[in-house]
């Protein structure tokens, strides 16, 4: 008799999400976190997928609404041939109109402490101040965890399946096998800090993230309150020596490189309180891994894969891998469908979406480019009909359409547009078409795989 059914080490929005998921289908669930919340941690811009589907299926949304962060239209971009900043809304996706064209610009102290509060509500057993550096094998199999309890004693708990939430810095994702491989691509250095009074774009947009590019990398300025921007510079490896030594000097010159930025923090000042008085650094170097899942043992988030920041991909990424990682969970406890098979779409969903991020990416980071090439690309890569600019903003809004990555034929109905129905009209929402050719299907309730001509 194992301890638990669920184990989760790592109370961010990933490990929330499935652990509240796999609670709320009358799993044991333990959830294990090194720190202790309310705490830090970067990651403030949102997807509507994000808000509207899976905070949804969480019993979250009327919360998350009400809590009072800034609204997220879209974006703005200064990027490319063009010196103008342009403009995207979430609204220009049919999509994503109407009730689901916007979403949210967090404080993630409180964003997370929301999800970890509404997991234990449902039934999860919290531990902070927790420390898993080992799992435990049987016969081959992923059964349990090794940590270190809150006084400093060494602890071991089983499980049927344990599921790896605790970031990039993970010490049990190797535990799956295979390698974790770095992109040659993205190795970049961010540091980022926060500003008051900062400049505000006029409404509606006012609470948009702004992309600036700049000679030595990019900006992100993300409106978190009245009067708190987070402010931060993506700097390139060839420019990385820049930040080397004195890190508030090296700010204070990218910021001086950067005319829209300077501009827009010309009559602010960098905030004084905890936790946003601190200049933070960060190897932002984007990664992925050969081996997602082993039996027994599944990798969400960055425990999982890394992508770039530049679309705000990384809550997205975490929550939809947790809801994939929980519906497969789900549907072998239950002895509907077999274990392999529901991990084996985990992973091919999993892999489609961080892939579309990845490789759009690439072709953004080409600098030669303006905005119409862009939505262009956009288009050709989702294989979508319709407008080029709607192409571009399903894909930055994690509702695309199509799986250009796996070359499958015809329209298939994105994760993020069917999560945010799901949302809105639960099981009414009716029956989704399989993503790919012989695969599984959500339940109405959006928390098990189902055969498709169940």
């Amino acid at each position: 008799m194992n301890d638990y059914d669920v184990i989760v080490v790592g109370g961010g929005p990933g490990g929330s999400t499935v652990a509240a998921l796999t609670a709320l289908d009358g799993h044991r669930v333990l959830l294990l976190d090194k720190e202790s919340f309310p705490r830090y941690q970067i990651g403030e811009s949102l997807l509507p997928a994000t808000i509207h589907g899976i905070c949804a299926l969480l019993g979250l949304r009327e919360e998350i609404l009400d809590a009072g962060f800034v609204r997220k239209r879209g974006g703005i971009f200064q990027w490319g041939t063009n010196p103008e900043p342009w403009t995207f809304s979430f609204a220009a996706s049919d999509r994503m109109a109407g009730p689901t064209s916007y979403a949210y610009q967090v404080e993630r102290t409180r964003f997370d402490k929301m999800l970890l509060d509404n997991a234990r509500r449902v039934g999860v057993e919290l531990r902070e101040g927790h420390r898993a550096f080992g799992t435990v094998k049987t016969g081959g199999r992923v059964n349990g965890v090794r940590y270190t309890d809150d006084t400093g004693h060494e602890r071991l708990s089983t499980a049927r399946f344990v599921v790896d939430a605790s970031g990039h810095g993970s010490r049990i994702h190797n535990d799956a096998g295979g390698r974790r491989e770095y992109s040659p691509f993205f190795r970049n250095l961010a540091l980022f800090g926060y500003f008051l009074d900062g400049h505000r774009v006029p409404e509606p947009n006012s609470g948009n993230i702004v992309c600036a590019s700049f000679a030595d990398g990019w900006f992100w300025y993300i409106p978190l309150s009245a009067t708190l921007t987070s402010v931060g510079a993506v700097v390139k490896r060839e420019s990385a020596a820049k930040v080397q030594g004195d890190p508030e000097r090296a700010y204070a010159e990218l910021i001086g490189a950067c005319p829209l930025i300077k501009d827009f923090l010309r009559d602010a000042r960098r905030a004084t309180e905890a936790p946003y008085d601190r200049l933070r650094v960060r190897k932002d170097y984007s990664y992925d891994r050969t081996v997602l899942w082993s039996p027994g043992l599944a990798l969400i988030g960055d425990a999982a894969c890394f992508i770039d920041p530049v679309f705000s991909s990384g809550v997205h990424l975490a929550t939809y891998s947790a809801l994939l990682a929980a519906r497969s969970i789900n549907s072998t406890l239950a002895g509907l469908v077999d274990e392999n098979r529901c991990f084996l779409e985990f992973e091919a969903r999993y892999r489609r979406e961080f892939g579309l991020f990845r490789d759009f990416l690439i072709t953004f980071y080409h600098q030669h480019s303006d905005e119409h090439a862009y939505f262009g690309e956009a288009r050709k890569l989702t294989g979508q009909a319709g407008s080029a600019d709607a192409a571009f903003v399903d894909l930055v809004g994690g509702v695309t359409s199509t799986d250009f990555s796996r070359h499958l034929l015809g329209d298939v109905l994105a994760e993020g547009a069917q999560l945010q129905l799901r949302g809105l009209l639960g099981e009414a929402a009716g029956a989704e078409p399989p993503m790919f050719p012989g695969g599984l299907v959500a339940a109405p309730d959006g928390r098990r795989w189902l055969m498709p001509d169940d």
